[in-house]
C-alpha cells in the first residue's frame, strides 16, 4: 500500500486501471519505476529509493525516486530524491549509514546517509557515452541529496560498468568499505575497496559462470549463518540477469561461498556451469543447467532484488522489482507503471547437505509465521478431506490483499489445483497447481485475464518441489494484481504478475485423480 505526499503530485488516477493498484505492494504514484535502488534502514524508517522517470510510465529520464515505510507493506512517497539533469542519468546503486564518517559529508555524532550511484553519462557530459560511480550525501535523514563536487569517483572507461551494492567489511579489527558492481556485458562482478569512499582500489572478479546469456546487473553480497550456526557462515552474491533466466526474460540468481575481504570463492554446490552456460553450447545441456542454477524466484516477475543495509538484530531483507523486461513497458496500468515485490526476509538452511536461501514475506513488520497485526481471518479449517468437486476458497477483497495458507498430503491425487481470481462461469483464472509426479509447481497465467498487451505475457512457470513428510506447504500472497508463492518455508518462491478481468474474485481449491488431505487452511486479508 502506498500513500503520497500530495503537495508534490496530482491528484488523478484513471478509473480504469486503479482496481490493478496493489494493496501492500509499493508504487509510485502516477509515474514509472524498476529498480530498486539504496535499501536502508534509518531512524526507525525504511528507506527505499527506486529507479523512477519523473516525467511519465515508462522507461527514461532516470533518477532516484524515493519512499519510507515504518512495516515494509505501507509507504509514503517522498519527492525524488537523487534527480537527473543534462550531463547524466542517476542509474542503480546502494546507500550506507557512514557510521565513522569515513567520507566527511558528516559528523561522528550525526553520520551522513551516502549514496554510491551509477553515472550513466550523456552527450553532454566530458565523459559522455561511459557509466562510472558518483556519490551523492544526505544530512537529514534521508529527505534531500547533494551530489559529491568530485564525481565520479571510480571510472573503468565502460559503457556497461554499474549498478554498485557497497557495504562494511570487517576482518579483526581491520575493515573497510567493499563496493560489488558489474561489467554488465562481460557478465562479470568486479570488487573494489574503500578506506573513505571516495578512493577505490581493484581487488578481483567474479564470471561468467551459470546463467551468463544476458546482462549481468544489480549484483549483492552478504553472510548469512547457515541455520543459525555462527561458526558457519557462508556468503550470498546475487547476481541478475536480463535476459536469459529460469522463467524467460530477467530475474535473479545466486551464489553460495566464501569472502575473504578480497574474492568471492563459490561452493560447488552451487556451480552448474563452471565457464557459464553460454560455452556448453548443446541447447539439452543449457536448458538442464539452467534448471540446476540457484534462482531467488521461479516466477517471471522478480527481478533486481538487493537487500537494505543498517538493519537492526542482523536480518537481511531484500526487495525485488516485480516485472520483467520482457513486457515491463507494455503493462496494461495508467498513470503508474510497475511495483516492487513484498518484502522478504532471508535466511539460510541446509537442505541435503547443502546451504539454501529460504524467503519468507515481510508481513506487517513481521516474518511469516509471527502475529499479523492488519491481518483478519477470513477462513480457519480444521483438517479434512479435498476431493474433485472445487472447494470455493473465500473471494479476494477489493482493497486487500489475501494471504492463503495451506498444508495439504496429497496421498493419491494426482494434481493440487488452486484457481486464483477466477469465476464460477468458466475456468479463467490463474492456476497454481501441483503434479506429485513430476514434484513441481506450477503458475499458469494464459487464462488469468488481460494478457493480449504483450506476445510474450502468457506463459507458465514451475519449480521443483519436493514434498516433506509427504506434505506440500505454500503461503500464497494475492495482491491485486499479482500471485507471490512461497513453498515449503521459502525454499522455492513464484512470483507472477497477473491483470484479472473485472469482477473475477472468486478463489478455488480442488485435488485431482484422488481425494488428499487438508491438514491446515487458512485465508486472511490485508490492507
Amino acid at each position: 500500500m502506498s500513500t503520497f505526499l500530495d503537495a508534490a503530485y496530482p491528484e488523478t488516477v484513471p478509473a480504469e486501471t486503479s482496481r490493478f493498484r496493489p494493496a501492500i505492494h509499493f508504487t509510485a504514484r502516477d509515474t514509472w519505476l524498476n529498480d530498486p535502488n539504496g535499501l536502508v534502514f534509518h531512524d526507525g524508517l525504511y528507506h527505499l529509493f527506486f529507479q523512477n522517470n519523473p516525467y511519465g510510465n515508462v522507461w527514461g529520464n532516470m533518477s532516484w525516486g524515493h519512499a519510507t515505510s515504518r512495516d515494509l507493506l505501507h509507504w509514503t512517497e517522498h519527492p525524488v530524491a537523487i534527480a537527473c539533469d543534462e550531463a547524466e542519468d542517476i542509474f542503480s546503486g546502494s546507500v550506507v549509514v557512514d557510521h565513522g564518517n569515513t567520507s566527511g559529508f558528516g559528523t561522528a555524532d550525526a553520520p551522513a546517509l551516502v549514496a554510491v550511484y551509477t553515472s550513466a553519462y550523456k552527450a553532454a557530459s566530458e565523459h559522455r557515452g561511459t557509466q562510472a560511480q558518483s556519490l551523492a550525501y544526505s544530512t537529514d535523514a534521508g529527505m534531500t541529496w547533494r551530489k559529491y563536487g568530485g564525481n565520479p569517483v571510480l571510472a573503468r572507461n565502460s559503457a556497461h560498468f554499474r549498478d554498485p551494492k557497497v557495504f562494511r567489511y570487517q576482518d579483526g579489527h581491520d575493515s573497510c568499505w567493499v563496493m560489488v558492481a558489474v561489467e554488465a556485458q562481460h557478465q562479470k562482478v568486479v570488487f573494489y575497496r574503500s578506506d573513505d569512499l571516495k578512493t577505490w582500489d581493484f581487488l578481483s572478479d567474479f564470471g561468467p559462470m551459470n546463467a551468463d546469456q544476458g546482462e549481468w546487473e544489480c549484483p549483492d553480497l552478504f553472510p548469512l549463518a547457515v541455520d543459525g550456526d555462527p561458526d558457519n557462515i557462508k556468503w550470498i552474491l546475487i547476481v541478475n540477469i536480463n535476459p536469459g533466466a529460469v522463467a524467460g526474460g530477467s530475474g535473479g540468481q545466486y551464489f553460495i561461498g566464501h569472502f575473504d575481504g578480497v574474492r568471492f570463492l563459490p561452493d560447488a554446490t552451487s556451480v552448474a556451469a563452471p565457464a557459464g552456460i553460454g560455452a556448453l553450447g548443446d541447447s539439452a545441456a543449457s536448458a538442464a543447467a539452467l534448471q540446476q542454477c540457484l534462482w531467488l524466484d521461479w516466477g517471471r516477475d522478480c527481478y533486481a532484488s538487493v537487500s537494505f543495509s543498517n538493519v537492526p538484530d542482523g536480518r537481511r531483507i531484500i526487495i525485488g522489482w516485480m516485472s520483467n523486461w520482457d513486457y515491463a513497458n507494455d503493462l496494461p496500468t495508467a498513470p503508474w507503471r510497475s511495483s516492487m515485490t513484498l518484502a522478504r526476509e532471508v535466511r539460510l538452511t541446509a537442505v541435503n547437505g547443502s546451504a539454501r536461501l529460504i524467503q519468507q514475506p515481510v508481513l506487517a513488520g513481521h516474518p511469516a509465521g509471527k502475529e499479523l497485526p492488519v491481518a483478519r481471518d477470513q477462513l480457519n479449517a480444521a483438517p479434512f478431506e479435498l476431493g474433485s468437486p472445487p472447494l470455493r476458497l473465500p473471494d479476494a477483497v477489493p482493497g486487500s490483499a489475501q494471504v492463503i495458507e495451506a498444508q495439504i498430503r496429497p496421498g493419491s491425487a494426482e494434481r493440487l489445483v488452486f484457481r486464483l481470481f477466477g469465476s464460477s462461469e468458466g475456468s479463467k483464472g490463474a492456476i497454481l497447481s501441483y503434479d506429485t509426479t513430476s514434484a513441481r509447481l506450477i503458475l499458469d497465467r494464459r487464462q488469468s485475464g488481460d494478457t493480449s498487451f504483450h506476445a510474450k505475457f502468457a506463459s507458465i512457470e514451475s519449480a521443483p518441489v519436493d514434498l516433506e513428510d509427504g506434505v506440500l506447504k505454500l503461503q500464497i500472497v494475492v495482491d491485486h494484481c499479482s500471485v507471490e508463492v512461497f513453498a515449503q518455508g521459502g525454499k522455492a518462491v513464484l512470483a507472477d504478475l497477473i491483470f484479472p478481468e473485472a469482477g473475477h474474485q472468486e478463489n478455488w481449491l480442488s485435488a485431482e485423480g484422488g481425494p488428499a488431505t487438508m491438514l491446515k487452511l487458512a485465508v486472511s486479508t490485508l490492507a
